[in-house]
């Protein structure tokens, strides 16, 4: 009944011992993995564990940064061999304002993936790093309707309204160590969170590489601030995937 919504297998850090950590996942009872693409050669790659790994679903898009690097022509590509591909949602897509330069640019990749998860009715995964606030005004007003807010940083009113459309949002297992992770699960409702690791990263023990079998980590948290018993904390989150997904 665990299951991680956005997680990176295809990184090279899991390539040498990738079988392990599926069999570790397993073993703790994760029956879903979302791996996330992040470029053409990462959506490639999604697709390929996926067809070893029954577990695994894929994810496809083109990360911000990335985005950057392509032209429209690629990008037009891109999409249409996404659309071609037997996925479960759209990520990892969305904006990056922290780091990245050129937000009208990637304004403009970001409305082209909006546009193709509403065409395949598929879920996006949605990085809204640094441009949380601008992330959510362009899916209001391109009527995405299907999105989950992976790794929300942007403050406890904006949570609000972006709960109020409907959309969900993913936590990592750094919510043991994050005061902003464990305001937003105080803040939002628990029918509208999912379980993530974003793994190899934020993990809940510093310095160390993130797994998919650490999503329990974030359910202990998860019902621990909300007072709730762990098991129905746990059915909720299972429910909140089958019904999403």
């Amino acid at each position: 009944m665990l299951y991680d919504i956005h997680a990176h297998l295809n990184y090279k850090t899991f390539d040498k011992d990738r079988a392990s950590v599926i069999l570790r996942s397993k073993e703790a009872g994760v029956i879903a993995i979302i791996d996330n693409g992040t470029d053409p050669a990462s959506n490639r790659k999604v697709l390929d564990i996926a067809q070893q790994y029954g577990i695994v679903k894929p994810a496809l898009g083109i990360y911000p940064s990335e985005a950057l690097l392509m032209s429209d022509e690629e990008i037009d590509e891109e999409i249409r061999f996404i659309a071609k591909q037997d996925i479960i949602a759209i990520g990892e897509v969305g904006l990056d304002f922290f780091k990245v330069p050129n937000h009208e640019r990637q304004e403009e990749v970001f409305i082209k993936f909006i546009e193709l998860a509403k065409r395949l009715d598929k879920p996006m995964i949605v990085h809204s790093r640094g441009a949380e606030e601008r992330t959510f005004e362009l899916l209001k007003e391109h009527g995405a309707k299907k999105v989950v807010m992976h790794c929300f940083s942007g403050g406890n009113e904006l949570a609000g309204d972006i709960e109020k459309e409907g959309y969900m949002f993913s936590i990592p297992p750094a919510i043991v160590n994050s005061g902003t992770f464990q305001d937003l699960a105080k803040k939002v409702s628990v029918s509208q969170l999912l379980t993530e690791t974003d793994s190899p990263f934020l993990s809940h023990v510093p310095k160390t590489r993130n797994e998919p079998k650490n999503v329990e980590v974030v359910l202990k948290k998860v019902a621990e601030i909300k007072n709730l018993d762990f098991d129905e904390v746990k059915k909720i989150f299972y429910m909140n995937f089958k019904r999403f997904f």
